[in-house]
């Protein structure tokens, strides 16, 4: 099912031809200026992304009115992107462009591609040219995009805002893209949400919906070249539009790593809570009137007065990022508990990205973990960023993650997007010999496209799979690529193998990842999509991610010790 992509007209590209222009003005041998006359809404720029990032000033009646890095072609095109020289409102725009790459391996600057292959344009077609698009899962339209940002639910309809880079399909311009849907499953794109300033680019935050004052307030980290700072920006139209607070920044620290602040409404304390990531640690705040902002407490590092003995909580192998905390049910008691999720890169459990979490205690000001050992929300290798939806209906904790690792993401096999968002999770807590974990459970809204049952494997499928005992799940195609699935009842362990899966773009994409069940699995549903592998206990105490990039879809299924029921997905 495809997305419907409303502001970027996906027709066939109405090129109207090369620029009508001089040649570029060469100013040196990485420097140059090109004038272009605004005859058309776009000016389409050509990218060829083996190449070297050229930094591009939008110049207009002499001011600079955008900065962007973008991939430009030297000598090969694989891809347009399209840049808006319409909104600046005048006849022409000068583009003051420094090329970073080595010209004794790109040639001479004048003979670049990119001169010829510039081109004006009323449209971009977005039109899906990918085999490895999925077809349920959130992906932008076109461009690279990467964490889950400003989840909220208003009025009946989910918003997406996410990382993204809509000049180009590896990372860079970071900005906030916009997605909405009304369930979960088939989204549609909106224009750019917060765009980069003088104080930085647009990295990772959260929206909270402030109904007191009918108003979205957005918290986003601000990061520049010397320094992460976290600023705010409210919308008074339901997230349509954000303007920027005057008094940006909001909060600052000397840290170098410091940023992704997720808000929530904390009604125990009749007050506001942000907690967010500095180096190894989170930190918490509260406030009254989102503006001002009182720390509150650190969580990860525990330092022994006496000793100066440090002892560190959870994994810390790698940077801490987007945090998330939020209070859950305990399944079958009258408990809650409240679960912070820490996202961290390096230190997964099978290399690179990885979620993990802590279940404990919070009073508003400090919380307190209730366990030692490290554990994971979900054991697959591609699945990092998760946060959850402020204000989702019937106080449900709905989280969505974003689907790759960093080991990897800018090498995956697509160009016109890259990276895609995990399908919905509903998130609470159950109990297994005495401990308390987090559950995954794939959200209802996936049971709305559960078309017929049919005995043929397809790319886009969910697969039941009713276990007897320890079971094996093989899915191959006649290359001789397959994924190899494993339920382990004595040792209450699931597994995914992707090491015979097309992975030749990456050393580190081939793997074996290993999931605890904590108990027995009576059913797995499994939700295949191009290039996706999500594994789930129906009971949603096991879940694995993983990508797979098979040259042809996989469409034959074998299955021991247990009985398969393959479901096709509904457009």
């Amino acid at each position: 099912m495809r997305r419907l992509f409303s502001t970027i007209i996906a027709a066939a590209m109405a090129i109207s031809g090369a620029l009508a222009q001089s040649a570029p003005l060469v100013l040196g041998k990485s420097h140059a200026m090109q004038r272009v006359e605004v005859k058309s809404r776009y000016l389409l720029l050509p990218v060829q992304e083996r190449e070297d990032n050229a930094t591009i000033k939008v110049l207009s009646d002499n001011q600079q009115v955008q900065k962007l890095n973008v991939r430009l072609a030297v000598d090969k095109v694989d891809y347009y992107v399209p840049l808006d020289i319409q909104r600046f409102g005048s006849s022409e725009v000068l583009l003051d462009i420094f090329f970073h790459g080595d010209r004794r391996f790109t040639g001479a600057m004048k003979d670049f591609l990119c001169w010829k292959e510039m081109k004006l344009s009323d449209t971009f077609d977005t039109a899906n040219r990918e085999k490895f698009r999925p077809a349920y899962h959130h992906t932008p339209a076109y461009g690279w995009m990467n964490d889950p940002n400003g989840m909220f639910y208003k009025d009946g309809v989910y918003h997406l805002f996410y990382q993204y880079n809509p000049y180009g399909s590896m990372w860079e311009n970071m900005t906030w893209g916009h997605s909405t849907s009304k369930d979960l499953i088939h989204w549609e794109a909106q224009p750019i949400a917060i765009e980069p300033d003088a104080l930085g680019d647009i990295f990772s935050g959260s929206c909270v919906v402030d109904k007191k004052n009918n108003r979205v307030v957005a918290f986003y980290t601000s990061a520049g070249d010397r320094m992460q700072i976290q600023s705010m920006a409210i919308s008074t139209d339901n997230g349509k539009t954000f303007q920027k607070y005057k008094g940006n920044p909001v909060l600052t620290s000397k840290e170098e790593d410091f940023r992704d602040p997720k808000c929530f409404w904390n009604p125990e304390i009749q007050k506001w809570n942000l907690i967010l990531a500095v180096g190894q640690e989170m930190r918490i705040y509260s406030s009254s009137n989102l503006t001002d902002w009182t720390y509150e407490s650190s969580f990860g590092l525990t330092v022994n007065k006496a000793t100066d003995d440090v002892t560190e909580l959870g994994c810390h192998d790698g940077v801490w990022e987007c945090p998330d905390l939020i209070k859950l049910q305990v399944r079958g008691t009258d408990k809650q508990k409240w679960l912070l999720i820490c996202n961290i890169n390096p230190g997964g459990p099978y290399g690179g990205s990885a979620t993990q979490y802590f279940v404990g205690e919070f009073d508003g000001h400090k919380f307190t973990c209730e366990h030692q050992d490290t554990r994971w929300m979900d054991y697959g290798k591609d699945h990092y960023a998760t946060v959850t939806f402020d204000n989702a209906p019937d106080g449900r904790k709905i989280a969505l993650a974003w689907m790759s690792n960093w080991q990897y993401a800018n090498q995956v096999p697509t160009k016109q997007f890259r990276s895609a968002n995990s399908v919905p999770r509903d998130l609470d807590l159950f109990e297994y010999k005495g401990e308390t974990y987090c559950g995954v459970t794939p959200s209802r809204e996936l049971n709305t496209i559960r078309g017929n049952a049919t005995g043929k494997l397809s790319s886009t499928c969910e697969i039941v799979v009713d276990l007897k005992g320890s079971t094996e799940i093989v899915l191959s195609n006649a290359l001789g690529e397959q994924v190899v699935m494993k339920y382990d009842e004595a040792k209450e362990t699931f597994s995914m193998d992707r090491t015979r899966s097309y992975a030749s773009f990456s050393e580190a994409f081939p793997v074996n990842t290993v999931a605890p069940t904590y108990g027995h699995i009576k059913q797995l549903r499994i939700f295949i999509d191009n290039c996706s592998i999500e594994a789930f206990d129906a009971e949603g105490k096991m879940a694995m991610t993983n990508l797979v990039f098979p040259n042809e879809p996989y469409n034959s299924m074998k299955v021991k010790g247990g009985k398969a029921t393959i479901y096709q997905i509904k457009n």
